[in-house]
C-alpha cells in the first residue's frame, strides 16, 4: 500500500493541487477588481391592486354607502346597489373611475375615493446565503441591508460584494441589479444599499472560498485517498 508521501506525490494529486490554487486565484481577482456601476433602477409605477388588499371604499355625498372591502382571490369586490366590481389589476384611481360609472346609474352624485388600507403584495424574498430564507413585510423604505438583517444576517459563507436583486420590470420580464453591499457596510459606497419593491428576490451568493470547500469536499476528499488532517487553511 503506498504512504502518504508516494500519494502526496501522484499526478493525481498535484492536479487537484492546481486546480485548487487557480480557483483561489479566480477568487483574489474577483475581489481586486472595482465593482461594476449600479445600473439605474426600474421607475417605481402607480400600484395595481391584487387579492387580499383591503380597501376603503368611501363616498362623499352618500356616507351610508361605505364600504371596507377586501379582494377575492377571483380579483373581485361586491359592492351594494351594483354587485361584483373587478378591482385586481387596476391602480386605485382606475377603480374609483369605474366606480363612479357604475354608481352613477344608482345615484345623483357618485363622488368615491378608493383608499388601499393593506398590501397583500408589500413584501420582498430573501434567500441565499443568510441566516433564515424568508419572506420579509416590506415597509416604509425597506432596504437590501434591512431585509438581509430581518433575514438572519449574511452567513460567513456569504458574498456579500455580489448581491442580487432581481425585479420585476415592465412587462413581467425580470430584472437583475448586482449590489456591492460590502462596499455599502464599509461606507465606500453607501448607494449600493437600494431602497427595495414589491416582490424584489434579494439573493446573497456563495463565497468563493466556500464553493472552493465544497469543491475540495466532493471532489478530492472523497475520491482521492489524501490524509487531510493537515486542514485546508480555508475556513
Amino acid at each position: 500500500m503506498p504512504n502518504d508521501l508516494s500519494v502526496a506525490r501522484t499526478p493525481l494529486f498535484v492536479l487537484a493541487l492546481l486546480l485548487l490554487l487557480t480557483m483561489l486565484a479566480g477568487c483574489s481577482d474577483r475581489i481586486a477588481r472595482h465593482p461594476a456601476p449600479l445600473p439605474a433602477a426600474a421607475p417605481l409605477q402607480a400600484y395595481l391592486i391584487e387579492p387580499g388588499d383591503d380597501l376603503d371604499i368611501r363616498f362623499f355625498y352618500n356616507p351610508e354607502l361605505n364600504e371596507e372591502a377586501t379582494v377575492r382571490p377571483d380579483g373581485n369586490i361586491s359592492l351594494p346597489l351594483v354587485g361584483e366590481v373587478k378591482a385586481a389589476g387596476r391602480t386605485p384611481a382606475d377603480l374609483e373611475a369605474a366606480l363612479r360609472e357604475r354608481f352613477s346609474r344608482e345615484l345623483r352624485q357618485a363622488a368615491i375615493t378608493v383608499i388601499p388600507k393593506t398590501f397583500a403584495g408589500q413584501r420582498v424574498f430573501v434567500d441565499g446565503e443568510v441566516g433564515q430564507p424568508q419572506m420579509v413585510k416590506l415597509g416604509g423604505n425597506l432596504t437590501a441591508m434591512q431585509a438581509i438583517a430581518s433575514a438572519g444576517g449574511f452567513k460567513t459563507t456569504a458574498r456579500k460584494g455580489e448581491t442580487l436583486v432581481i425585479r420585476r420590470a415592465a412587462a413581467g420580464q425580470p430584472q437583475v441589479i448586482p449590489l456591492n453591499l460590502q462596499a455599502a457596510i464599509e461606507g465606500s459606497d453607501t448607494a449600493q444599499d437600494i431602497v427595495l419593491q414589491p416582490y424584489d428576490v434579494v439573493f446573497v451568493p456563495r463565497s468563493q472560498v466556500a464553493e472552493v470547500n465544497l469543491w475540495v469536499e466532493q471532489y478530492i476528499k472523497n475520491n482521492i485517498p489524501i490524509p487531510f488532517g493537515f486542514g485546508y487553511g480555508l475556513n
